[in-house]
């Protein structure tokens, strides 16, 4: 944040985040983003609120380093169209792309070591092998999902690939769109043919074993991509894209993949991803509708709202629940605002170290405010810092995030409102440039 001011040192040093479990769309708007190209995107990840790629055609990636305020356009050395790009870190990353105009033809795996930098390519040892989908689960054991061959896996960090065991079924080989893990053994993959069959695949050993759905839980459109909420529930979407067709389409699990239930939701179009902002807020872009879809109880019901500029948007992440990103035909980029309040005060000092102070009142009921401070960088001048202030319940899980991006040197008070959180004990952790501080607070219903 920079000061208003810089002769009276004024500070923009309150922030109201109003954070609920389940609230109303007024709570964030979208804006669109310039983009430094004009062609189509296909895939977009972010490691944190700053860090992020967009990637499509024609061998394009972008990068932002300051959370979609500015992007450059990285050489990949490439101009085959790139179907999906996925960071482990701020540094390593891969991209999956096709080539169909110069022999061989086939897939070409893009990696790089340095943020994007620089951009080494190699090809997938067999010919005529489509992936559309790529992930990591750390520097050498990754994923990819794409036709005739519709899952294949490295252990040496993208170097060699094998093909992964599959059970045998009439739908084993339909191609693979989304490949999501939930940990380390319990994996799931989606995909199909268009007026055929949605597929859906899945794992318990890590990897070595893939199950295929049963035929009466066949969905009658793909699934495009998946959201994996915990190891029983998760949800697919994708639908039918013709004018005649059912529309947005959702296919969820209750009971780690035993049974499975498609739904058509009643809005026209298909919803080409899915990515969930809070733990039950969930976001999907319909492309060609130009609309994206919401829904605030985990995907039961959904809306539809207008993107801004008539953007065609195709893929969307969000890194945090305060910062979500999507991209998608001719260089389209859009960006999630938050409904953040601001409150101007006056700040004579900076503090000397980082502190966070006991919330006030505490106990509370809905609402608490927390005051945390930011110190000088180490040569004694005000600059910025990431921060990180998270909220956790009494088991150690996540239910909130109240700040996840850089702040300037100040001091800070947030208002947290705890929305539909039940009562109990809670936890919020502050953690900025080493320093990592947690403390107690009461929620009383």
């Amino acid at each position: 944040m920079k000061p208003f001011n810089k002769k009276n040192n004024i500070l923009i040093v309150i922030l109201l985040l109003i954070v609920y479990q389940n609230f109303s769309l007024a709570q964030g708007t979208w804006e669109r983003l310039n983009s430094p190209t004009n062609g189509y995107l296909s895939s977009v990840f972010f490691v944190d609120s700053l860090f992020g790629w967009a990637a499509g055609f024609s061998g394009t990636i972008i990068h932002t380093s300051n959370g979609g305020a500015d992007w450059i356009i990285q050489n990949s050395h490439s101009e085959n169209n790139i179907y999906d790009i996925f960071f482990l870190n701020r540094n390593l990353g891969w991209a999956a792309s096709w080539e169909v105009f110069d022999y061989p033809f086939g897939t070409y795996i893009l990696k790089t070591t340095d943020g994007g930098s620089n951009w080494i390519s190699s090809s997938y040892p067999e010919e005529n092998i489509f992936s559309q989908c790529i992930l990591f689960l750390d520097s050498l054991n990754g994923w990819m999902g794409g036709k005739p061959s519709p899952i294949v896996r490295t252990t040496d960090g993208g170097l060699s690939w094998t093909e992964a065991e599959i059970d045998s079924s009439d739908f084993s080989t339909y191609p693979v769109y989304d490949i999501q893990f939930y940990n380390a053994r319990i994996g799931y993959a989606s995909g199909g043919v268009f007026d055929r069959a949605g597929i859906i695949w899945w794992t318990t050993n890590g990897g070595d074993y893939w199950n295929v759905i049963d035929t009466p839980y066949v969905a009658p459109e793909p699934i495009y991509q998946l959201h994996i909420k915990d190891s029983l529930n998760i949800l697919g979407v994708g639908g039918d894209f013709e004018p005649w067709g059912f529309g947005v389409g959702t296919m969820s699990t209750l009971d780690g993949a035993l049974t499975w239930e498609f739904e058509y939701i009643g809005i026209s179009g298909v919803a080409w991803d899915i990515d969930f902002r809070t733990a039950t807020e969930a976001w999907c872009p319909l492309g060609g509708e130009e609309k994206l879809i919401y829904s605030l109880d985990s995907g039961l019901n959904w809306a539809a709202v207008s993107t801004p500029d008539s953007a065609m948007i195709i893929k969307m992440v969000f890194p945090d629940s305060l910062h979500g990103f999507g991209v998608g035909a001719d260089g389209a980029i859009i960006k999630y605002k938050p409904s953040v309040s601001f409150v101007i005060t006056e700040e004579d000092f900076i503090p000397d170290r980082f502190i966070l102070q006991q919330n006030y009142p505490n106990p509370f009921n809905p609402t608490t405010k927390i005051e945390f401070g930011i110190s000088n960088l180490p040569e004694g001048k005000a600059g910025f810092e990431f921060v990180s202030l998270k909220i956790y319940d009494i088991l150690g899980s996540e239910v909130a995030t109240l700040v996840n991006e850089e702040l300037r040197s100040g001091s800070y008070e947030i208002i947290f409102d705890a929305g539909e959180l039940s009562g109990g004990v809670y936890f919020y952790t502050l953690s900025a440039s080493g320093f990592i501080s947690s403390k107690k607070m009461i929620l009383l219903r």
